[in-house]
């Protein structure tokens, strides 16, 4: 019986593991730091990525939107204002939640 037991070891998996991790290379330690100082400036150009698309994004799309949205408002005001003043008629806007959604509809529809 206690031969058969160790025929079964002799034949066990585990042994064979040890012996593969047991020839696997070694690495240096330069090798690990360097790789991770790759890995950084990788790191480091994704991130230049990101905020590159980040500050195209504000200044192609979100800057030109609010700018109009804006100067749409203050033109409708100050028109408002030169009438009353020249002649004496108050512009009102009954609806000022149409009046906000037409303005920024029209901000939108050229951008």
């Amino acid at each position: 019986m206690s031969a058969s037991l160790d025929d079964l070891r002799d034949l066990s998996p585990v042994d064979d593991e040890k012996d593969e991790v047991d020839s696997l290379p070694s690495i240096a330690t330069s090798d690990i730091y360097s790789d991770a100082s790759l890995s950084d400036s990788d790191a480091q150009e994704e991130w230049d990525r990101s905020l590159e698309q980040l500050q195209l994004m504000l200044t192609m799309m979100i800057i030109p939107f609010v700018g109009k949205y804006f100067g749409r408002k203050f033109a409708y005001w100050s028109w408002g204002k030169y009438m009353h003043w020249l002649h004496g008629v108050d512009i009102k806007f009954t609806n000022k939640k149409a009046f906000k959604a037409a303005g920024a509809m029209e901000a939108a529809s050229s951008l």
